[in-house]
């Protein structure tokens, strides 16, 4: 984990203290630490961070406030620690960016955890679509058209890039967290078939994260507002009441 750095954004030194200590002796050694949600919005500016470990209740801005604008910047996973354990406040930390959670007082071999589990989603994603590029730009020769469909899923409104970590709606780039883009891919790749909530969260998060329906449900949501037209009333992310979530084909619009 040498080559992962981290930054932690928290206004108790203790916290910080004991949370670098863990990761230390976890083998995260490029961990910086900050107290406010200007100086970590500084920080991205100046330096790459594989993942953010970020406090809901910090002076000036707090970590809600800043994460829509660290998002600007970075698609860095963010775990939020929280003192608040309500479920609108947990759904308001993944709606403004967050990419998982943990409630204070908390142990810190669960953040830990938390971080390498999100590091390993994040982390292979990012190296595909670097060594894409690096072959993108290395190579000076015509592509065939089928070399171009490799790793292409197109719904028509919406095309998926897997190869360059890239999600395209009506011919325009949109970001996409790493999160929210490895469960779009996911769906992308199963077209058609029906998953279950529980069934989503292993296959995408992993068997070693904790389970969450709400992690998988803010996840749907943040996926629909970028590739529907309407995500109130969506036509390719739909929900199958009492079984679970499938994503349609176009050619095969079975609304269920």
């Amino acid at each position: 984990m040498d080559h992962v750095s981290l930054l932690l954004v928290d206004d108790e030194q203790a916290i910080l203290h004991m949370l670098k200590t863990v990761l230390l002796k976890e083998q995260f050694l490029d961990i910086d630490t900050v107290t406010t949600g200007e100086a970590a919005l500084e920080a991205c500016s100046n330096k790459t961070y594989h993942c953010i470990v970020l406090d809901i209740m910090l002076p000036g801005r707090s970590g809600l406030e800043i994460c829509p604008f660290l998002r600007q910047i970075t698609d860095a996973p963010i775990l939020f620690l929280t003192a608040k354990t309500t479920d609108y406040d947990k759904l308001t930390g993944f709606a403004v960016g967050g990419d998982d959670y943990v409630v204070k007082p908390f142990n810190p071999l669960e953040v830990v955890a938390r971080i390498k589990s999100l590091l390993n989603r994040y982390l292979p994603s990012k190296a595909t679509a670097f060594q894409q590029q690096q072959q993108s730009i290395s190579s000076h020769v015509n592509t065939s058209s089928t070399d171009l469909s490799q790793g292409v899923y197109d719904f028509g409104r919406f095309q998926v890039f897997e190869l360059a970590g890239e999600l395209r709606v009506q011919g325009q780039t949109v970001t996409c967290p790493a999160l929210v883009f490895q469960l779009l891919l996911f769906f992308c790749k199963h077209p058609n078939r029906i998953f279950t909530k529980s069934e989503l969260y292993e296959r995408v998060w992993g068997s070693e994260a904790i389970s969450d329906d709400n992690t998988v449900m803010v996840h749907i949501h943040r996926i629909r507002e970028r590739i529907e037209a309407d995500p109130s009333n969506p036509a390719f992310l739909v929900n199958v009441r009492g079984l679970g979530y499938k994503l349609i084909q176009p050619g095969s619009m079975s609304r269920t």
